[in-house]
């Protein structure tokens, strides 16, 4: 994994051979050290398409090639995962906007730093060519995802995109992070380039001066849970370097608190630590349930939907010390903010850097040994494959490489793999898009290839078959990466809901595979990924093969390919995932149709 050194660029002018407005954006792009922009070709940006090429040398950043413009954000979503930096991302007018509209709503949701550059027909209607650069320019463009993106602009000259780009740049990186978007002109990109132009002075890498919460906070928060005698840690999306993960270990000694997970924000706390409660899912577990109902104190570290969670928990009236930006970022559009929660002491910073004041303020605690992890027999003599099935099957493929998980699909079991290291993996999309997982690991792959680590994502098959021209870029950029399609043939989770809809009505819940299967014919998705260049095997429906292929696979994907298997499997959600699921009737009770 590469990452940028933070460092201070100079402030000088543009390059002296730089000739149109592109070429100096492009030069602005160098500034930054953003290695790559994805992209898939637009005539609203042909000028920075040329400059890239024929100024830069196709080199920092280098251009990757996507088959849709929703692609492209979800890999440059993946990215960021692993390094926790902005890649860019160039979008085509209003129309590839639009395509990319429900990637940037994940990276938003999922508060991820990306710089996305847009492009429109000129907006002086007297140079717009006939009819295309009429459609593909609008009044407002940003408006479309504005609710959705941290800052936007339109400038209309060169120093004004330089000025803007250099703002959306800081932003982006500035804690709470989520996407920027800039638009440049056709027009501006085209301008030749007169007298001395000046670059904006800007920082690589992570930035580093962000928000931080007051001394006096900071005290009475330390002083709250030095006196708790079950405090109960809430570990929610935060850094995934090595000091950051050491940091969180050291702070729930400490306290000698209790440490839940959750599946959607990824792995921040070793699972194989005795003070991770079992359970972690996409929804709170009931090992998590009761180690809240006994806190006497709450620390809340950046957790996804902290009121929705203390309410599933039936917790009431207990102290919180919450860390998190959050509530910076909330605009009302969106209800990804979700429910309001009622806090002892806010803390307004990021996570990991609560953590480390906090522990300035307490006491060292006991280092814990961690427990053992270990893995059942295979069953070979299984009729058909289950997701468990498919888990073993993996543990023991993989047991002599060190494997970073991308994405997981919504059934999978939160005990049946013990994630022990901060890139074990990195949690779900943020706005629940399905259509994310395979540009997502894709960017996740292309971050981890001069590593020692083995990219693999688990994906669900609605989710492959929406997102599966992302692929491409990984055979283009030949990318070494393993994807596992946990095929159900079916949109499953809507199966679920259907079931509960039918059982509440008392109707035939027989039904529910109506307009949800993904059968008759099934699609062949090992062949799809071969017609694009990757390695594919499947369907496969034997324990014994699966074994056989995943071996090769593995070696394979060392080697350098990128591969996908095929593997067919009974639907079904682990015991947290189905609670999850269950509403409530308007009366206040759980509608329970196990």
């Amino acid at each position: 994994m590469k990452t940028v050194e933070t460092v201070s660029a100079a402030q000088e002018a543009v390059k002296p051979n730089a000739e149109w407005g592109s070429d100096a954006i492009v030069d602005f792009l160098k500034a930054t050290a953003v290695p790559w922009i994805a992209l898939n070709p637009g005539a609203s940006y042909r000028g920075l398409h040329d400059s890239m090429v024929n100024y830069a040398g196709n080199d920092a950043p280098g251009m990757l090639v996507c088959l849709h413009e929703e692609h492209a954000v979800a890999i440059a979503h993946g990215w960021s995962k692993i390094t926790g930096t902005p890649m860019a991302v160039a979008l085509h007018s209003n129309v590839g906007l639009m395509h990319a509209s429900m990637a940037i709503y994940n990276a938003w949701c999922d508060r991820i730093p990306m710089l996305i550059i847009g492009a429109t027909g000129p907006l002086d209607a007297a140079a717009r060519r006939p009819w295309i650069d009429w459609i593909h320019t609008a009044s407002d463009q940003p408006a479309i995802v504005r609710n959705f993106v941290k800052w936007d602009d339109t400038p209309t000259s060169v120093p004004a995109t330089l000025e803007s780009l250099a703002r959306a740049w800081d932003i982006t990186r500035t804690s709470p992070k989520a996407p920027t978007y800039v638009v440049m002109d056709a027009a501006v990109q085209e301008e030749r380039l007169i007298g001395t132009v000046r670059m904006p002075q800007v920082s690589r890498g992570p930035n580093v001066d962000q928000p931080s919460a007051s001394r006096q906070s900071l005290d009475r928060a330390a002083a709250l849970l030095s006196t708790a005698h079950r405090p109960v840690i809430l570990a929610g999306p935060g850094n995934r370097d090595e000091a950051s993960w050491e940091r969180r270990i050291r702070l729930a000694e400490a306290l000698g608190a209790r440490v839940i997970t959750d599946l959607k924000a990824g792995i921040m706390f070793p699972m194989t630590h005795p003070a991770h409660v079992a359970g972690s899912g996409f929804f709170l577990g009931g090992d998590g349930k009761d180690a809240l109902q006994n806190a006497d104190v709450v620390l809340d570290l950046n957790w996804i939907d902290l009121a929705g969670t203390l309410k599933q928990a039936g917790v009431q009236d207990i102290p919180v010390v919450s860390a998190t930006l959050d509530p910076l970022l909330a605009n009302g559009w969106s209800k990804d903010h979700q429910a309001r929660p009622e806090t002892t002491v806010w803390l307004p910073a990021a996570p990991d850097d609560a953590v480390e004041s906090l522990l300035d303020r307490l006491p060292a605690g006991e280092p814990l040994e961690s427990r053992a992890q270990m893995f059942g027999p295979l069953p070979v003599d299984a009729e058909s494959i289950t997701l468990s099935t498919l888990v073993k099957v993996l543990q023991l493929n993989l047991a002599d490489e060190n494997p970073t998980f991308a994405r997981l699909p919504l059934g999978w079991d939160g005990d049946s793999w013990a994630f022990d290291q901060p890139l074990s993996f990195l949690g779900y999309d943020g706005g629940g898009g399905i259509g994310s997982g395979p540009g997502m690991a894709v960017g996740a792959a292309l971050a981890l290839k001069e590593t020692d680590r083995l990219p693999v994502s688990v994906l669900g098959d609605g989710d492959y078959l929406m997102g599966v021209q992302a692929l491409w870029t990984a055979a283009n950029q030949k990318i070494p990466m393993l994807v596992v399609v946990a095929n159900n043939r079916a949109y499953f989770n809507d199966v679920v809901h259907q079931e509960r809809v039918a059982n509440i009505r008392n109707r035939d819940v027989s039904r529910k595979w109506i307009g949800q299967q993904i059968d008759d014919p099934a699609p062949d998705l090992a062949g799809l990924a071969r017609a694009q260049g990757l390695v594919g095997y499947g369907p496969i429906t034997d324990v014994e093969e699966l074994n056989d292929v995943m071996a090769t696979a593995v070696a394979q994907v060392r080697s350098g390919a990128s591969v996908v298997v095929d593997v067919v499997i009974d639907p079904g959600y682990s015991p947290a995932m189905s609670a999850g699921l269950t509403r409530e009737s308007k009366d206040g009770n759980e509608n329970d149709d196990n």
